[in-house]
């Protein structure tokens, strides 16, 4: 029977077969800190797109709205949270008036309150297609017409009826477009115009409910966004509205975008060190841990010298022990982070309170590779340093230590 020589690659496997404790634990410190470097470069990644759509997506220098309800804006962009409030629409010429302002446009917000009536608790934003200048241009990327009456647009979270539509307050109305992804509350908000959102209040009403009670609908509105001329300051031009206009709030979208930019900062750099020293210490428990086993295994290191094993094979020996205790590590870690991280995406962006748009194909794929890289590579790395001791001992003092 022919037989077959060991190679540098079985030997290694059967020595980690042998020790299933000592195996166990390498592969579990690699695979926490190849959890650690996936999972968190796909968060950081997220989160930073989310915020880039996010600023995008604002598309005003400022948004007023009636006083008090300055959270409540920011809650319906920022964690989903339907609301509505009102005040006149003559608020809109007002500011129009006021020195830098170079656009305004309305918008009408109104919720579908509960499931009873309705396909979905949605925020619902009425605009007006003649001067909006924030919500058409994002539209016009997946829908190119122009919205007509009774019709909707969806965010992308929107889940649809069978027929491509949805009913509110009894009524159904049909979808025209289904919109991308943005990782803010726009995902799950529906989309009309003034005529439209007429049309729903009436059918409110209908079910007993009364949004607007000492306003008429065509003279009401939720927020007034603005669009200030170039070499204005935007802090300025809020002062001289809240100069002008009594009883409102108006935000910066500057400001309201800095202030979740440092937020995101904070947690990020936060990320990274821990990221950075869980590296650092995975490879000194690697190092100690070879270290330890390497100069228990003297006499086995021995009896292969004499078996006539090389130097260099020594060190192959040691350091494709570690490898494969990495890669199977690498693997675990990354595959946990991915069941972790992607199924739960929506739940992490609502509890960070902050936009989450996860990164294409591509990137994770990128992102993976060299996650795993990285995984692959500690384990050899710690153990470089023993696999050179070993080899370099004495073959003879080796056996007689001890005796």
């Amino acid at each position: 029977m022919k037989q077959t020589p060991l190679t540098i690659q079985q030997l290694s496997i059967y020595n980690l077969k042998r020790r299933p404790f000592r195996t166990a634990c390498l592969i579990i410190v690699v695979a926490i800190l190849a959890f650690t470097l996936f999972g968190s470069s796909i968060l950081i990644i997220s989160l930073k797109n989310g915020m880039n759509n996010m600023e995008q997506r604002l598309g005003a220098d400022l948004m007023v709205v009636p006083s008090g309800y300055k959270s409540d804006i920011e809650g319906i962009l920022l964690s989903g949270e339907p609301s509505y409030f009102y005040f006149s629409g003559l608020v809109a010429q007002q500011i129009a008036q006021v020195e830098g302002v170079s656009q305004v446009t309305s918008q009408f917000f109104l919720s579908s309150l509960s499931a009873s009536c309705c396909s979905a608790q949605v925020q619902m934003v009425g605009f007006d297609p003649e001067t909006d200048f924030v919500i058409q241009p994002w539209i016009a990327k997946t829908y190119g017409s122009a919205i007509g009456d009774g019709q909707l647009i969806a965010g992308s979270d929107i889940v649809l009826e069978s027929n491509h539509t949805l009913k509110f307050f009894n009524h159904s109305y049909p979808v025209a477009a289904q919109l991308e992804k943005t990782a803010t509350d726009l995902d799950s908000s529906v989309f009309v115009n003034m005529n439209t959102m007429k049309s729903l209040l009436i059918a409110a009403r209908e079910v007993g409910m009364n949004f607007i009670s000492d306003t008429q609908p065509e003279g009401a509105i939720s927020s007034v966004l603005v669009k200030i001329n170039k070499g204005y300051d935007a802090e300025k031009v809020a002062r001289d509205i809240r100069a002008n206009v009594s009883d409102i709030d108006v935000i910066v979208s500057k400001d309201m975008v800095t202030g979740i930019s440092n937020h995101l900062d904070s947690l990020i750099a936060y990320i990274y060190a821990l990221a950075a020293v869980l590296w650092i210490l995975a490879a000194l428990v690697l190092g100690a841990v070879f270290s330890v086993t390497v100069h228990e295994r003297k006499k086995e290191f021995a009896v292969f010298r004499i078996l006539g094993a090389t130097r260099k094979k020594l060190v192959g020996i040691v350091l494709a022990e570690s490898f494969f205790a990495s890669v199977a590590g690498g693997i675990i870690g990354t595959t946990t982070a991915s069941v972790v991280v992607f199924p739960f995406s929506t739940y992490i962006g609502d509890k960070l309170q902050l936009p989450y748009l996860e990164p294409k194909a591509g990137v994770i794929l990128g992102v993976l590779t060299l996650s795993l890289l990285l995984s692959f590579a500690v384990g050899p790395l710690a153990s470089i340093y023993s696999a050179t001791k070993i080899s370099g001992a004495e073959t003879y003092l080796s056996m007689r230590e001890g005796e």
